[in-house]
């Protein structure tokens, strides 16, 4: 339940691009109930989690009006609450290994708190609350159209969270978490393509390619689904 070290702090504010003038607010958006609960010193992560919400709207919104200038209101509409559900922003967490700098109780630790979907997809818009408010509109615009593009541009990522589905599906059967792990990077800068290999224990691995890493983690994720029967050709679980 201890606070996150400055260096850790500093780790996480290059991943995410953003220099903190102010890393109190980045610690205060990691800050889970628990904690407070537990005597930690400080606010969690609650208001600043209903501010980033706000931000996270407002710049999806303005991104897919850029992407799809043909679209009518109900494609957009239906593009737009898939990319700020809750399970799209935990996905997001989970690229960046979010729930490993939330502050949370030793027993919401141990009950897989940092794997949650719901603490994961809460403090990433807290994150994204903390960067408006330390450095103003543009920054976590900025930010938040780095993390989000490639789930903007792909059908396939945002008619279904694989990810997520695969982690809930392993958790709820015992299993550990999924691992994804690079095999190869091809092509020039300008056009990648790379290939992901995803691991569960006691499952035989499964690969996926895109032209991201988070597209290939993606496509690797619903390889396995398919293939153990969670998912049907369509996308829908059974």
């Amino acid at each position: 339940m201890s606070r996150t070290s400055k260096k850790s702090l500093e780790v996480l504010a290059g991943t995410l691009g953003h220099n903190f003038g102010d890393p109190s607010l980045l610690q205060r958006a990691l800050t889970h109930s628990s904690a407070r609960a537990q005597g930690e010193k400080g606010s969690d992560y609650e208001r600043l989690e209903f501010l980033g919400d706000r931000v996270l709207g407002l710049v999806i919104a303005e991104l897919l009006f850029e992407l799809f200038p043909d679209a009518r209101e109900g494609a957009l509409a239906l593009r737009f609450n898939r990319l700020v559900r809750k399970e799209t922003c935990a996905a997001v967490a989970q690229d960046i290994n979010l729930g490993e700098y939330v502050i949370m109780s030793a027993v919401e630790a141990s009950s897989g708190g940092r794997g949650k979907q719901t603490i994961l997809g809460d403090a990433c818009e807290a994150v994204l609350g903390a960067i408006f408010v330390d450095g103003g509109f543009e920054a976590a615009r900025g930010v938040i159209r780095a993390m989000w593009s490639d789930l903007a541009r792909d059908d396939n990522a945002v008619r279904r969270d694989a990810k997520s589905a695969l982690q809930e599906w392993a958790q709820g059967r015992g299993l550990e978490l999924p691992k994804y792990v690079e095999t190869k990077r091809t092509g020039p800068d300008h056009a990648p393509q790379f290939n992901t290999r995803v691991e569960v224990s006691g499952l035989a691995s499964a690969h996926g390619e895109g032209p991201s890493k988070r597209l290939a983690e993606q496509s690797a994720a619903s390889a396995m689904l398919l293939r153990e029967g969670v998912w049907k050709k369509d996308g829908d679980e059974r």
